[in-house]
């Protein structure tokens, strides 16, 4: 009975979630790339290797002041807000401590829990950056809603975006280690665990990697998430078909890379009831990343209590210093 009542009420916060996402890609539903635009990308971009297509250019204009790391993307959007890199900057008291990436989901709501998980975790020593994803918080263009661009019928747009994360986590991470950062962690849930995974597949300096409920097969994603129909809907009206962005899957899949660090320093966080990032996805994820542990949550896609059960699991790697 319990299960019964847990499986409603999560398929209802998740259907009301994903409506909205719906009705906001039908919104956008003008921006779909066409057929020709995403083949001409598939064609400058997918024959590049991970380390090419996530290439770090050797410098950044930084800027810091108030608590913000700043600089200018070097993978312009043609969107002022969202080609400035902005990340939220919670240092701890002691130089050169280790950081927490903390990076958020799609069209996240609010940084209130964000920033009581950093006040957290500058108690115990660490310090955090709570970068803005592309088009999200202060990065949202002018007319949009926050993430509201992130995902959309532009297959092209919402590839380069994760691109532009992913190479301004690198930078971030570089500048990091040059204030004497040895150590990092990260947590990243749904959108922002798609880019964290990304990310592990290209450094490796982590502690600890926490993927809560990331996003792992992209076709599905596009194909069958039930917060996607809209934009499906855009998609075949234009011809569009699945399997087309298969050849630049190993740039942007998690399903097919392997993290850097340990896999016993990998945990991802799967609910019982979430079919936009289900659980049987997750499992095959952890059987490829052979040695990771995944922890199983009694919510939907939606929900506190991932990111309550997955501090806990890390609690361990709070005081456990491997590199140094």
């Amino acid at each position: 009975m319990r299960g019964l009542v847990e499986r409603t009420a999560s398929w209802g916060m998740d259907g009301a979630m994903c409506g909205m996402m719906n009705l906001l890609q039908w919104r956008r539903r003008a921006d779909s790339c066409t057929k020709k635009e995403l083949t001409d990308y598939l064609d400058a971009f997918s024959p590049m290797n991970r380390e090419e297509y996530y290439r770090v250019p050797p410098t950044m204009s930084l800027r810091q002041q108030d608590g913000w790391i700043e600089w200018t993307t070097p993978l312009p959007s043609g969107f002022v807000e969202n080609d400035r890199a902005r990340v939220r900057w919670y240092p701890a008291k002691k130089k050169g401590a280790p950081v927490l990436l903390l990076l958020h989901a799609l069209m996240s709501a609010s940084d209130v829990g964000y920033r009581r998980v950093a006040a957290t975790f500058n108690k115990r020593g660490w310090s955090v950056a709570f970068p803005h994803l592309p088009y999200h918080y202060s990065r949202t263009p002018k007319s949009t809603l926050n993430g509201e661009l992130a995902i959309t019928a532009d297959l092209v747009r919402n590839t380069e975006g994760l691109r532009q994360a992913v190479v301004e986590l690198r930078q971030l991470m570089a500048l990091l280690r040059s204030w004497g950062t040895r150590e990092f962690g990260m947590i990243g849930t749904s959108y922002g665990g798609w880019n964290g995974a990304l990310l592990s597949f290209l450094e490796h300096d982590f502690r600890f990697l926490a993927l809560i409920q990331p996003i792992v097969n992209v076709e599905k994603a596009i194909w069958e998430n039930p917060g996607a129909s809209s934009m499906r809907q855009s998609l075949r009206s234009l011809g569009h078909r699945r399997n087309q962005i298969e050849r630049h899957n190993h740039l942007i899949s998690p399903l097919h890379g392997i993290p850097l660090c340990r896999p016993e320093r990998i945990l991802v966080t799967g609910g019982l009831y979430d079919r936009v990032s289900p659980l049987e996805e997750l499992r095959v994820l952890t059987a490829r990343w052979k040695g990771s542990r995944l922890l199983k949550v009694r919510q939907g896609h939606f929900g506190y209590r991932a990111l309550r059960e997955t501090l806990a699991e890390v609690e361990p790697f709070l005081e456990r210093k491997i590199f140094g």
